[in-house]
Formats: C-alpha cells, sequence, structure tokens
C-alpha cells in the first residue's frame, strides 16, 4: 500500500493523547464501612469490573477511528496492474476506406464504428484519432462529434503504416496505446511489428454480412462507325455471384441503354451501341454490396483531329499520308528547307522522316516542342549525320545512335504492354510475318524498347517526361532498307505514336492517381482555369505551355463525377472522374500477424481493459467509511456498555 500525502501520517503521534487521557481518569477506590451485607458488596465489585471494560472498549475505539482518520487523510492506494503504462496517450486509427461501406449487422461498418465510440468514451476522456483523410490531435468525443458525424468515405486506402510515420512525427518518443478500428480489407504494416513492442495495440474489426461486390472496373470505345460507338464496359466480380445484376447507360439524366449481366466468370465485358455523338455519361448497377464502385462515369467528346507535321522528302512521306489522314488528322507536310518554324507549335505531332541533318535551330525548336508537350517520331536517314543526330536525342533522352550496320535483320520481338501497342492486340502474339531491315544503327538501351531485332538490339524505343514522348527508329523504313510499311504494324504504329499522351480520347480519370491533361487554352498572366459540375469545384495544378495548358489533377476532385474545365466563364472541355477501384475486393484479408495486437469485440472492451488495468486502487473512502462504523461503535458502546 501506498500513500499519496504520506506526510500526514505524522499526525499519528496524536494517538499518544487518547491514551493519556484515559489513565489520568483511572479513579482509586476508596474504603468505605458499611453493614456487613453481602449483596451490596457483590454488586460493587461488579461495577467497578465493568465500568474498567466500557473504559478499555472506548479508548480501543477511539485510537482505531483516529488512525483511520488520519490514514484516510493521507489517501492510501494501491499501484495499478499495469502502472508502468498508466499516462499513455491514446490514439485511435479509423478505416473510412470504401470498403467500409458494407453493411454489417447493424449498418454500414463506419457509421456504425462512428456510433459505437460516441456512445462509449466519456467526455472528458482525451485521445488523438486519425483517419484515411482527416486528423484530430489531442481532442475529446464532444469536440469532435459534429466531424465524425459527417465523416465520408476515402478513395484512398486504410494505409497503416503511414498513419503511424504521421503519429511518431507528431509524437515522438511517447508510448501510446493504439486502437485499430478497421475491416482489415487489403491491410498490410511493416510498422507494427515495431510498436507493438513498447505499445499496446488494440484491433476492433467490423463484420460485413456478405463477403460479395461487383464493380465497373472500366469503359472503353472499342469500335467507331458512321453513326455509332460501341462501348466496352468491364465489371468485375469479387464472390459467388447468383444473380444477374440490371445495368443500366444514362447520358445525363436519360437512360439510353439496359441490360442484365450473368457472371458465368468473375470478369465480364458487355458491349453497348451508342450514338456516335458528344456524351456527358455514367453507367449504373445494383448491387447490395459496396456502392462507390457501382457508378462510372465517362465523357464523350465531339472528335477534334490532331495536328501531325511531316518534315522531310515528299517521295518518302506518301506512306504516312495513307496513315494520317483527313477524317483524324490535320497534316502539315514540308521538307527542311521549306520549314516554317512558327508554325511547330500548333502542332502535336512532328515526324522528321529521313532528314539526313538535323541543324542546330531545329533540335532547339524540337527540344522546346518535346518539353511542351509534343510528340516527335525521329526516322534516320541511310545517310545520316550521326553527329547532328546524337546532338537531338542526347539533348532529349541521352539516347545514342552509334555503329550502322549493313546486316539484314529481322523483327520480332513486341514490347505488348507499351502504351503504342497497349489496346492493338487482343493476345500477345508469337508468330507472325516479320518485318525486317537491311541496315541499322545501334540504338542505346536507356530507353524504352517499343520493337525490338531478333538479337534484342532495339529498332524503336521511346522517351517520355510525362507530357510529350519522343520515338527513335533505328533505321530508315523506306522500301529500299526495309518491309515495315507492308507490315500489319506499320498503322497501329503511326497512329498511336501521333497521338501519344494525348488524353482528348480517354473517357475517364482516377481520383487520386495525380493524372495529367493537356488542354488548349491561351491564358493571360494570373489566369485559370476550374473544374467544376453542380456540388463541386477546384482548381488543379496548371502549367502554361504556349497555346497550351497542363492539367495536374492529384487527389482531386474528392467526389466522382462529371466536371466541366472553364476558363472564366468559357467552356473549353469536359472530363471525367471516378473513385479508384482497389476497395472492390471485399475477398481480400489482412495479412497482419495475430500475434502483435489484441483482437477486440467492442470499444467498450478496450476502455475497460486499459481502466482495469492502468488505475490505481484507492482506498480512502474505505477508511472513511471505517472511521464512521468506529464512530457508531463508540456510541454504542456509550449507550449499552453498564
Amino acid at each position: 500500500m501506498q500513500f499519496k500525502h504520506p506526510e500526514i501520517l505524522y499526525f499519528l503521534f496524536l494517538l499518544v493523547i487518547p491514551i493519556l487521557v484515559h489513565l489520568f481518569q483511572f479513579r482509586r477506590f476508596k474504603k468505605e464501612f458499611f453493614t456487613n451485607v453481602k449483596l451490596l458488596k457483590e454488586i460493587q465489585i461488579q461495577t467497578r469490573k465493568s465500568k474498567s471494560i466500557k473504559k478499555w472498549l472506548l479508548l480501543a475505539t477511539r485510537l482505531l477511528l483516529l488512525a483511520a482518520l488520519i490514514i484516510a487523510f493521507a489517501q492510501p492506494f494501491f499501484n495499478a496492474k499495469d502502472a508502468v503504462n498508466k499516462e499513455n496517450e491514446l490514439v485511435i486509427l479509423l478505416d473510412n476506406s470504401f470498403s467500409m461501406q458494407a453493411k454489417g449487422a447493424k449498418g454500414e461498418l463506419l457509421k456504425r464504428s462512428i456510433q459505437e465510440l460516441l456512445e462509449s468514451f466519456p467526455e472528458n476522456q482525451t485521445f488523438s484519432l486519425l483517419t484515411n483523410s482527416e486528423v484530430f490531435w489531442d481532442t475529446d468525443i464532444k469536440s469532435i462529434q459534429k466531424e465524425l458525424q459527417n465523416l465520408d468515405y476515402a478513395p484512398t486506402s486504410f494505409e497503416l503504416d503511414a498513419l503511424i510515420n504521421q503519429i511518431e512525427l507528431k509524437k515522438p518518443n511517447s508510448s501510446k496505446d493504439y486502437m485499430i478500428i478497421s475491416d482489415g480489407i487489403s491491410v498490410t504494416s511493416e510498422k507494427i511489428n515495431t510498436i507493438s513492442e513498447n505499445n499496446e495495440i488494440y484491433w476492433l474489426q467490423p463484420k460485413a454480412e456478405k463477403s460479395v461486390n461487383i464493380s465497373i472496373e472500366n469503359a472503353t470505345i472499342t469500335e467507331v462507325s458512321d453513326a455509332f460507338y460501341t462501348l466496352e464496359v468491364v465489371l468485375k466480380a469479387f464472390g459467388t455471384v447468383e444473380n444477374e445484376i440490371p445495368l443500366t447507360l444514362y447520358n445525363n439524366d436519360k437512360a439510353i441503354a439496359k441490360t442484365q449481366v450473368t457472371f458465368e466468370k468473375s470478369e465480364q465485358k458487355i458491349k453497348l451501341s451508342i450514338p456516335k455523338k458528344e456524351m456527358a455519361g455514367r453507367i449504373v448497377i445494383q448491387d447490395n454490396s459496396l456502392q462507390f464502385d457501382n457508378v462510372f462515369f465517362f465523357t464523350i467528346q465531339s472528335h477534334e483531329k490532331t495536328n501531325v507535321a511531316i518534315i522531310g522528302e515528299v517521295s518518302k512521306n506518301k506512306f504516312l499520308h495513307r496513315i494520317y489522314t483527313n477524317e483524324d488528322f490535320v497534316t502539315y507536310e514540308t521538307t527542311l528547307e521549306q520549314l516554317d518554324f512558327n508554325r511547330l507549335e500548333n502542332q502535336q505531332t512532328i515526324v522528321l522522316n529521313e532528314v539526313k541533318e538535323i541543324s542546330q535551330a531545329l533540335q532547339t525548336n524540337l527540344v522546346s516542342f518535346y518539353e511542351k508537350g509534343g510528340n516527335v517520331i525521329v526516322i534516320p536517314s541511310t545517310e545520316s549525320n550521326l553527329e547532328s543526330l546524337n546532338g537531338l536525342s542526347k539533348k532529349i533522352g541521352n539516347v545514342t545512335f552509334s555503329n550502322p550496320s549493313k546486316t539484314e535483320k529481322q523483327i520480332t520481338k513486341i514490347s505488348f504492354n507499351h502504351p503504342v501497342y497497349k489496346n492493338v492486340f487482343e493476345k500477345n502474339v508469337t508468330n507472325f510475318q516479320y518485318p525486317k531491315v537491311n541496315s541499322n544503327f545501334i540504338v542505346s538501351k536507356n530507353s524504352s524498347p517499343i520493337l525490338q531485332f531478333e538479337d534484342a538490339e532495339i529498332f524503336i524505343s521511346s522517351v517520355t517526361n510525362k507530357l510529350g514522348t519522343v520515338y527513335f527508329f533505328a533505321s530508315a523504313i523506306n522500301k529500299t532498307n526495309s518491309n515495315f510499311q507492308n507490315s500489319p504494324l506499320i498503322v497501329p504504329t503511326f497512329f498511336n505514336m501521333a497521338m501519344g499522351n494525348d488524353t482528348k480520347d480517354k473517357l475517364a480519370f482516377t481520383i487520386s492517381e495525380n493524372e495529367t491533361k493537356i488542354i488548349d487554352a491561351d491564358l493571360k498572366k494570373d489566369e485559370v482555369v476550374s473544374v467544376s459540375n453542380e456540388s463541386n469545384s477546384f482548381i488543379p495544378m496548371q502549367q502554361i505551355l504556349s497555346n497550351k495548358v497542363k492539367l495536374t489533377f492529384g487527389d482531386y476532385p474528392e467526389q466522382a463525377g462529371n466536371y466541366n474545365v472553364k476558363q472564366k466563364d468559357k467552356l473549353i472541355t469536359s472530363l471525367s472522374f471516378n473513385f479508384p477501384r482497389n476497395e472492390s475486393d471485399v475477398t481480400l484479408q489482412s495479412t497482419l500477424n495475430n500475434d502483435n495486437f489484441a483482437k477486440i469485440n467492442s470499444v467498450d472492451e478496450v476502455l475497460n481493459d486499459l481502466h482495469t488495468k492502468r488505475t490505481d486502487t484507492v482506498l480512502w473512502k474505505w477508511f472513511i467509511i471505517t472511521t464512521l462504523l468506529l464512530l457508531l461503535i463508540e456510541l454504542l458502546i456509550q449507550k449499552f456498555v453498564k
């Protein structure tokens, strides 16, 4: 037993006072001679004995009463079982990712967890609370009640290590108790092993009633006719889906197509024929699980032609005109001698087709064009000046051309995952009619290969700065030097190169993936473009590139939907944004080691456990009660003991 105020125990010396008083109250009996009556003598002896017993009882009672009162004021207590950690800070990590939309026995997992926090925490309990999107340091439940009730779902996953790092930066070198509230979907952590050594960790894992979910993964235009688009919608099922799922396609608020989806396998591709016109669309399905991935927003805009400049001899450019037709492209063809540099700024793609020598002026213009988001295709001549060719390639991507070879080589390897060929092939092709070249340069391998020779040397490679892309051929592709112009690869290769990183045909962007978009806009000084719809608005990061603007979206917008991009009141373009689908798989479970934390069933269980282990056993109340009982005993002795 310990005392909060041990100095008060010195007052126990006051116990001497009742002892002294008691001793001085003893009286001597005098002999009185009466008639020798036996009865009176017996009464005298009994009275003397009873008075002596009463006085001793009163002395003991008063001594105990005074001692109990003094000890009560000294506030005695027994140390808590876990006294070492009783000053720990309580930190709550609350998962508000989309997987917490799942319904448990008492409703949505997140909403029920918040309600349990509000009901269980005492108002004077101090703690810190971190979610995927919000942070509350050193607060109490009453102060953040409104914020918790309005807490929305976050598009980001529950990154446990990121939250732990944030806590350690804010509160280093302090012991903490962690309460983690998460469904555990895809939760991983390396730091939990470290913090569990010196901190208590409690894990409350709310359970969903069903582990089945259906997600709309993507939508793309796969075919184009004179009057219709073919829209391919990719859906994915997680878990076993027994019933047909209704799917509806809307243009604004008007339903234009409906179908039923049967999941014979986990992934289904549904093709819908839609009118070939501008569309602010959304695809909607209905399932009884997560809701965030049941809607996919997309935008189809009027087709804008791509500006392509072709620099080279007219006789060698004929194959390019068969690819860059008037339906999709506006071409500007010129020889090097007649080139108008002022027209290059208005191009999306520049093709250098077998230009023998690239002047310094052209090199400078091409580098600037590339840095502002343009695409450059460099096809060397068999007679190219290596010094001028390397002057351009080194400035752009430290790529070098060397060792011209006159050995015939076949082009046998395709990089199917490269953006140029990503959507060209339904499956990887291993046997096709290989094109060949009669001579080529050796291109350094510090660029991304697109096509390669049979000896693994590069035929086409690319360098990108995420704005523009430069494509390097290792050889001339005229019919004298190569049969590549007769290959089935020629059309998709040059067509997709001309499009490059251009996103004008991109149907939708993904929130929080920091994607970019280059738009045509001539901004004045201090002028910006904004992105908005009926309920949300934000200003993205933007970089002015001559008569273009690069928009970087970061983690914005906060809500999925169809948006308009405006320069003041002028509509520039329309964009669609969807939440990432990384929370859709409800079958994924946490891989964390259960030995690092205590699994709990409720918030009350944590609070009770901490209170039981960390709270000292206070005894002063019992000593006050003892004092009152002794006072009562003294009164009873006074009254009933004769």
